[in-house]
Order: structure tokens, then sequence, then C-alpha cells
């Protein structure tokens, strides 16, 4: 059993907001997921500068201290992260908004509220795609 875990795909999700960080990780561990979480743009920054790359990352964009946008150009600026799909959540679902999160290097974008088995589709796609 612990090779299982070892081996199963890690998702870093980087969400202020205390529910909805818990329904994140309740979805993604019941997949079969690991998730490291994360509460703000500063100690997402510290683990981006140290940590391993994940398999994912499911960020929110209004974050404290760093926004997302912030975030995804350091994912971006290391070359062992770079390749790392990233999934924005916002609450903010303007067309602009979108384009600013696919332009600064997230691979997709879901506005809050958001459908859970939709969102586990895409996490699933994006996995996927990054371990082909």
């Amino acid at each position: 059993m612990p090779n299982e875990q070892a081996s199963s795909p890690l998702v870093l999700v980087v969400e202020d907001d205390d529910h909805i960080a818990q329904v994140l990780r309740f979805m993604l561990e019941r997949q079969g997921y690991r998730v490291t979480h994360l509460a703000d743009g500063r100690a997402a920054s510290a683990h981006i500068a140290a940590a391993e790359a994940p398999a994912l990352i499911l960020m929110d964009v209004m974050l404290p201290y760093l926004d997302g946008f912030e975030l995804v150009a350091l994912v971006r600026a290391r070359p062992d992260w770079n390749a790392v799909p990233i999934l924005m959540l916002t609450a903010k679902n303007t067309e602009r908004d979108t384009v600013r999160a696919l332009d600064a290097g997230a691979n997709d974008f879901v506005s809050k509220p958001f459908e859970p088995n939709a969102l586990l589709a895409r996490v699933r796609r994006l996995i996927q795609v990054q371990s082909a």
C-alpha cells in the first residue's frame, strides 16, 4: 500500500478559502490523488522554489501576497516545473480573466462555483496528457 500511495499523482492545491480547499482535497483524494495544500501565494512561491514538481497544480487566481498569475510565471520560469499542467480556479469569470490566465501559461481555467465531476474530468485529462 505505501508504494501505491507514492506512485499516485500529486496535486498541488493553492487555495485560500478553507472550505473550498477541504472540498478539493476530499474530491481529489477520493479519486486516488495525493494532495498538498497551500493557502497563500507566499507559501506557494516558497514551495515552488524548493519542492519537486507535482503532477498538476490546481490554483485560485485571487490569493493573498502573490496572485495566481504571478505564481504561474514562477512555475513556468522553473525548468523542472515548466511542463506541469496548471488548472486555475476563480470567482471572476470574465473573458478577460480567462484570456489572461491562459496567456500567463495556465492550461485550463474553471470558474467558481465549479461542477465537481467536470473539474475532476479536467484534472484527469491534464494529468494524462502530462504523463503521456
